[in-house]
């Protein structure tokens, strides 16, 4: 059995990331990337899988990758989610979902990455009155849940996602497999989506990038829209760094409505191919930039399995750059799941979530249901 709490300490809430790729607002600053790079080839072959490689601290920015899931849900200064469903009609609020769903992608710095979550973390954050809650609802293969409601707004967020990541030589290469839902309850409407792969390219430049095609979808309205991401393959070009191309179109009619073009850390735009207008739909600059650290509205609620407590050790010491503790603190909690799977497989005992009803099949992949039908407003909380 897990004993809760055994790692759980005083939160640490650390500044959500920035256009740059790190921490806006905050002393931290990632190490040498040489070294890491040289650490990090010796430690990979090509074609492995790195779902089970464990990262020393240098390689770790101090949040938890659940934390980096729920940020860009709750991290935003400008209320993107809310437009989705207060647009009056079917294709504006189409619009506003797309745009929605580019403001959910954070650039990321080269060489570091954040912890892989402990299977039973969570991670419970409001803004306004949007509640967000994630868990660890598997850790070999790794898979992260997602809920969130808005009473006010009448919308619920679910998301189910499975990075599988590979090392090709010279890029890692991470396909994060499961859907984002995005229903507007009383618009009766349900958006779905998928997620480009993130990519860290070693040669000939080294980068990270959101790479591939997202197809977003509702019945409901009979409205699609198919978005690529790109980015540079060998010599840079200011033109594809960052960009986006695509379309929304009719379900029915195949017809496009509108051209999608841009750069999704900057500016992107639609044009009606009707009449040749075109109009900014989303800017990153006004949407993550000047973002605020979340900070602790009640901390007798937050729960041990809160990531903010579980790495709390992890990344003041990796924020202080003292990794002797920092690899000490991570290997105690490492060795202390590895005990508590063994105890478990002695016990003939299955990993049971706690907050989602989990289940996967070849044809539809992982599915996460929640357990409860609304979030709870969570004693950590984001301000705009």
């Amino acid at each position: 059995m897990v004993i809760e709490g055994e790692f759980g300490s005083k939160p640490l809430l650390t500044a959500p990331l920035s256009l740059e790729g790190e921490e806006s607002n905050s002393s931290y600053r990632a190490p040498n990337i040489l070294q890491r790079i040289l650490s990090l080839l010796n430690t990979v072959r090509p074609g492995s899988d790195l779902t089970r490689l464990q990262l020393p601290p240098i390689f770790n920015i101090p949040k938890s990758q659940l934390q980096c899931y729920g940020e860009s849900v709750y991290c935003i200064s400008s209320d993107m989610l809310s437009k989705c469903n207060n647009e009056k009609s079917p294709l504006n609020r189409f619009i506003s979902v797309v745009a929605w769903s580019i403001s959910t992608l954070r650039p990321l710095a080269f060489g570091v990455a954040p912890y892989n979550p402990i299977l039973g973390e969570t991670h419970h954050v409001s803004r306004g009155s949007l509640n967000v809650f994630l868990e660890q609802v598997s850790h070999h293969p790794p898979v992260a849940a997602l809920h969130a409601t808005d009473e006010t707004e009448n919308i619920e967020l679910l998301w189910c996602h499975s990075p599988v990541a590979k090392f090709n030589g010279s890029r890692i290469e991470t396909e994060v497999h499961g859907k984002r839902v995005l229903k507007l309850i009383d618009k009766n409407e349900t958006y779905t989506m998928n997620s480009p792969k993130l990519v860290i390219k070693f040669l000939p430049l080294p980068g990270v990038d959101w790479l591939g095609n997202v197809r977003i979808q509702c019945q409901e309205n009979g409205f699609e829209a198919e978005l690529c991401y790109r980015g540079v393959t060998f010599l840079p070009r200011a033109s594809m760094h960052r960009s986006i191309r695509g379309k929304i179109f009719s379900s029915s009619s195949l017809e496009t409505i509108y051209e999608i073009s841009g750069h999704w850390d900057s500016i992107v735009s639609i044009k009606d191919v009707s009449n040749g207008k075109t109009t900014v739909i989303y800017n990153a600059s006004e949407a993550i930039s000047r973002l605020q650290t979340p900070i602790v509205k009640d901390a007798k609620a937050i729960s041990p399995s809160e990531s903010t407590a579980v790495w709390a050790e992890v990344g003041r010491n990796i924020i202080q750059k003292n990794w002797e503790k920092a690899t000490e603190a991570k290997t105690d909690i490492e060795e202390r799941q590895r005990e508590l799977s063994k105890e478990r497989q002695s016990a003939h005992e299955d990993w049971v979530p706690k907050h989602f009803t989990v289940s996967y099949s070849k044809e539809n992949g992982w599915d996460c249901l929640p357990k409860h039908k609304f979030v709870t407003p969570a004693p950590i909380i984001c301000t705009p």
